[in-house]
This record gives C-alpha cells, structure tokens and sequence, in this order.
C-alpha cells in the first residue's frame, strides 16, 4: 500500500506531491553522488502554480476544510521524502508504504519526522523556537529533516514571527510542512514562502469506501457515517466506532424540536454545555492524572497523592496545572463546536426539502423531525436558523462564555 492510498478524493494534490517526492529523491541521490543539496536545489515556491509544482521546494503549506485530510497529506508527503525502497533504482516512486523509512514516519517514530500538533488554544513562542533549533539540524540517518505543523493556524503572532526566518531561510534538507484551514490562517509573511496545495472536502463514496478498507466496518455503517459528517474522514470514523458520539449526535439532532419556549431554549442550552464539559473532564481523567503522575516521580516526590515535591519544583507543577486546564477549555469548545456543526447539518437538510433539492439529506435517519421543521417554517427562517448557529460559533471564537453564546443562539433558533 503506498502512503498516498490514505489521501482520500484528492488524487491532484497527491500527483502533485509524488512529482515533488520524485525531485525531492533526485537531489538527495545527486548529493549522495558528490553533490550535496544547497540551498539553490530547493527553488523558491510560486504561488499555488500547478505548472511548477512538480519541484520540490523546502516549505509546504496544507489548506483545506476540516476533515479534507491536511495532516494525513503532510504525512504521507514526509513518508515520501524518507522512503528508501530499492524499486527506486529501478524506476519506482518514493512512497512505497513498505520500507522502514515510510513506515516510522507513518507512525510518527522517524528520527527525522517531528509532527507537532496540539490539544491547546495555542502554539507559543517557546514551543516554535524549540521547533527552529530543530530545523537547523541536519537528518540523523534520513534523508531530509521534515517538521509537520498539524496546527499552523493556531500559531500566535510572536510564534509566527518566530517560524518565519526558518522558513524564509531553512537549512539545506529540511522541509516545513505546514497545515491550516485556509490561508488566510497563516501570516502573509510565511504564507508568501510556502507552496500551496489546496485540499478539497473528499467525496462521500470515497470516506466510505476507506473507512470500511482500512478500518473494517460494515459498508451500511461506513455509508451511514460518511453521510452524516459530509465527507469529514475523522468524525465518520469516530461516528462509525464510538457509540457514545452516536448518543451524543442524536442529542443535538432532536435540539430543533425543544426550543418551543425560552425554558426550552435554556435547558437545551445547558444541556449542549454540560455534554462538552463532561467530554472535557473524560479527557482529563484520562490524561491529567498520569501526567501529574509522571511529573511528580521525575521531580522526586514520593509515590502517591500526598508525596512531598522538593523544594522549587512548585513552578513547574503550576506550568503542568496551567497546560491541562487549557486542554480542557480546548476540549471543551471544539465538543460543543462539534455539536453545532451537526446543527448546521440539520438545518441545511431541512432547507434541501423546503427548496425541492435533489441532494442526499445528511440526516436521512432524523427525516420525520426534518419534515416537521420544514412543513412549519420557510426557508428564510431556516436561513436565519443557519446564520444564528454560525453567529455562535464565532462568538465561541472571539472567547465570548460558552452558555451566554449558545443562549442567545437557541433564542434565536426559536424565534426563527
């Protein structure tokens, strides 16, 4: 299986990486011969021009909606630049999916594949300028020093300033590979540096038919949940394997029909934001404790609970304190951002049958409340419904409390 069997409906970007891969392999073999790469192997990246993007260049950026499969791209992209089958000499691409080099750094345990992403709001400055001092060493025992930035949106200013000189002016055989929503996520400055692949959301067929090759669930399944989530590869296979979402999901599609009066609108409110909590506090039950744990055995305290840390390690517990409860408010918002994507959901199949539209409803299982919704309002309600759940969830981006947000959005639902 070759890396790129995993980046689903997006057969140009791949032909354009494995064109990449394949120039990206000749400088390296032309190095090994004598000539080491230099910094003029590696052109300076146009801007998103398909004629020239059969070069390989030293920063990449990854954009596309959520679910497209940025990250899944970058990676299979740095297992290309690692592979070393021998079919190359034989006239094969790199990225055979086989050999050591794809394979560690598929699983993320290649030497010279660092993959950052974060549960965090934000990437800072200390944690980018680690990432540069790692990107001006030359590869251990790879063929080139790859970083893949699952997270470049949520780089903050400062750290983008800091990322910039690496990526203006990288060491020889290193690649940044960098991944966001859209470019206007990632500063101009390095946007500018960067060659663009623009991913497009996959094709419901396609996610099915990976989902029930790769992960093994039954085609109805697969189908059912490539419906629901429209393409998003990463929620169709936590909704095809994880009953619990499957609960949740069928929670948010019955919020429609409770928001008869403004106590309606409340409870379902409160309910919305007491779910996302209960998913953040699952997360830290399951990671805080043992992290907790760990730091305290490597500072010293005694085993347990109420073992003593030595003197001056307070600052660091504090640090550890600080980083899980950011997780959890991150945790927090993108469970209740989750919901009200599936709330959008809703609402677009309900304007599919006030308008007569020929399209899969995403929600075929809910048809009957649909139906309601839709026999007893019009389409430009259901509009306004629509833009009520995105008001909430930009402001839900601008840091505005959790349940005043989703309130004035139930309200809002209810009057229509």
């Amino acid at each position: 299986m070759a890396v790129w069997d995993d980046v689903v409906g997006q057969d140009r970007v791949t032909a354009q990486l494995a064109a990449a891969a394949r120039d990206a392999d000749a400088l390296i073999s032309a190095g090994r011969a004598g000539r080491e790469p230099a910094r003029g192997d590696q052109p300076e990246p146009p801007s998103a021009d398909p004629g020239g993007a059969s070069q390989m260049t030293h920063a990449w950026l990854f954009t596309g909606p959520p679910g497209s499969g940025r990250s899944t791209a970058a990676r299979a992209f740095a297992a290309a630049l690692q592979c070393v089958s021998p079919d190359r000499a034989l006239g094969g691409g790199p990225g055979c999916g086989f050999c050591d080099g794809c394979h560690t750094a598929l699983i993320g345990t290649h030497a010279d594949v660092e993959i950052v992403r974060t549960d965090l709001l934000s990437i800072g400055v200390k944690e980018t300028r680690d990432l540069v001092r790692r990107s001006s060493l030359s590869p251990s025992g790879g063929r080139w020093q790859v970083i893949v930035l699952e997270d470049a949106d949520r780089l903050t200013e400062g750290a983008g300033n800091v990322l910039l000189k690496a990526v203006e002016e990288p060491a020889p055989r290193t690649v940044w590979l960098l991944c966001a929503p859209s470019v206007e996520d990632v500063l101009p400055t390095i946007r500018s540096r960067c060659r663009l692949l623009s991913l497009r959301t996959p094709p419901v067929d396609a996610v099915a038919d990976v989902l029930v090759r790769r992960d093994g669930i039954e085609p109805d399944a697969a189908g059912r949940a490539a419906r629901a989530t429209q393409g998003h590869i990463g929620r169709a296979r936590r909704l095809a394997t994880d009953e619990r979402a499957r609960a949740r999901r069928a929670a948010v599609l019955k919020l429609p029909l409770r928001v008869d009066d403004i106590g309606g609108c409340l409870k379902a409110a409160q309910e919305l934001i007491d779910a996302a909590g209960e998913d953040a506090k699952q997360v830290a039950e399951e990671v805080d404790t043992k992290e907790t744990e760990e730091l305290r055995a490597a500072l010293g305290a005694a085993a347990g609970t109420n073992g003593r840390l030595p003197r001056g390690t307070a600052g660091a517990m504090k640090e550890l304190q600080d980083k899980q409860k950011r997780r959890s408010t991150r945790t927090q918002r993108d469970s209740l951002d989750l919901a009200l994507v599936d709330l959008t959901g809703f609402y677009r199949d309900v304007l599919a049958l006030q308008m007569g539209a020929s399209v899969p409803l995403a929600n075929d299982e809910v048809r009957d409340s649909l139906q309601r919704i839709a026999t007893a309002s019009t389409p430009e309600r259901t509009l306004r419904r629509i833009e009520a759940v995105i008001a909430c969830r930009e402001a839900l981006d601008r840091n505005v409390a959790p349940l005043l947000a989703v309130e004035a959005m139930t309200v809002a639902l209810r009057a229509g």
